[in-house]
């Protein structure tokens, strides 16, 4: 039965926020956050209180009706499905990327407050405060900002025709990666975040230019086609009755450790970087490989924010202490309805959770009309129309003597 619940992170409640510092490599940028440090994703994780925030006066973006909505066309659908991965060129606008951009800075200068993120040390240099993090998990249970851009209508728009209607976000991640900063090897993403069906989806949006000099993404085009491979203790973890081999040290950057080079191997020459602008967004599967490599710049950042959504529709015990529950009431439902629980923005950030529902058909809880090829309780038989098919097929089945 659907229903709402919740804000995904309530006053009071104590979350965990995932920060993985410069030099921490070979963690896994997919994992959840709330669940801590993994084996060989060695991540510093904070535990910190919700606080109360607010929306300000002026924002970057448009959540009005009036507000130019983003249509994907049938050649970027195609491409998602034979790809793997779409870039949509300059979906978020300048505004939108600035005002990520100057709260990069605050964070790292410690100008905001989020208990468990300390602000550097007294004397610390320019060089020190900007390699403190590499990425930040979750920061959306915190901050207003954050859950702006995990609700951002224009993704939204393109969510709900790769993975919709129905859409429900789950993650967020706040990628710095200055100069020197590690990358992360072969992974897929819906091994760390699971549903049931798995439609799982990534959206990737660049702060800045994202090249293969300062650490951009790479995909592998085809991969998006196999399955995920567990690690020994998730071997029954998203597909059932799959003769799968277990695979090791998932999200390792040496590839002679990290087995899942051996699945990227069979695609020789498919692997391709997201070369991505400032605005840009990379959409991509939850079964595809893909991988980063170090920022090799000597003074540029590759920062970037990074949510991942699936169909609302679909079960997930994700982000739960032991993985032993559903815990969709922990996802917020950013677009059109699902007969699962959902939870609610907790900075009330307008999407479909927080807005009137449909009515009953499009919600699930009637039947929807369907089409029967049937008048009644008899079935029909139409007759053969010679001019509704190919003239020159029924030509050559008329003078074979086809009745």
């Amino acid at each position: 039965m659907s229903g709402r619940s919740e804000p995904a992170a309530s006053v009071g409640q104590r979350v965990n926020l995932g920060i993985t510092r410069l030099g921490q490599a070979n963690g896994a940028a997919g994992a959840p956050a709330q669940n801590g440090a993994r084996s060989g994703a060695p991540t510093s994780t904070m535990v910190a209180s919700v606080q109360n925030g607010a929306r300000p006066e002026r924002i970057a973006t448009d959540f009005s009706a009036a507000r130019s909505h983003y249509r994907v066309s049938v050649e970027e659908y195609v491409r998602f499905l034979v790809d793997g991965f779409l870039i949509v060129r300059g979906l978020v606008g300048p505004a939108e990327v600035q005002e990520l951009l100057d709260h990069t800075e605050d964070l790292m200068y410690g100008r905001v407050d989020v208990p468990g993120l300390e602000p550097p040390p007294p004397g610390a240099s320019v060089g020190e405060i900007e390699r403190r993090y590499l990425r930040i998990h979750m920061l959306h249970q915190h901050l207003e900002l954050h859950e702006r851009y995990l609700l951002h209508p224009r993704i939204l728009d393109v969510l709900e025709a790769l993975i919709g209607p129905d859409v429900m976000a789950m993650q967020t991640m706040l990628f710095f990666k200055p100069p020197g900063g590690v990358g992360q090897g072969y992974h897929q993403d819906s091994y760390y975040i699971p549903t049931y069906p798995d439609t799982l989806c990534g959206a990737w949006l660049a702060l800045e230019r994202a090249d293969e000099e300062n650490g951009c993404v790479w995909f592998t085009g085809g991969t998006q086609h196999e399955p995920i491979y567990p690690s020994a203790d998730r071997l029954t973890q998203n597909h059932a009755n799959l003769a799968l081999t277990p695979v090791e040290h998932v999200s390792h950057t040496d590839t002679a450790v990290n087995t899942l080079s051996r699945i990227a191997a069979r695609y020789p020459g498919r692997e391709v970087p997201a070369i991505a602008e400032p605005g840009d967004v990379v959409f991509f599967a939850g079964h595809i490989l893909h991988r980063s490599h170090t920022n090799r710049s000597p003074d540029r950042f590759r920062r970037a924010f990074v949510s991942h959504y699936a169909n609302a529709r679909s079960f997930t015990m994700w982000g739960g202490p032991d993985r032993q529950r559903q815990t969709n009431d922990r996802q917020i439902l950013a677009r059109g309805w699902t007969h699962l629980p959902f939870g609610q923005p907790r900075f009330g950030t307008p999407c479909a959770a927080n807005a009137p529902p449909p009515n009953a058909a499009q919600r699930g809880d009637e039947p929807m009309p369907m089409a029967l090829m049937a008048d009644g309780d008899e079935m029909q038989a139409a007759a053969q129309h010679p001019q509704r098919n190919d003239p020159a097929l029924m030509r050559e089945h008329e003078s074979a003597g086809g009745r």
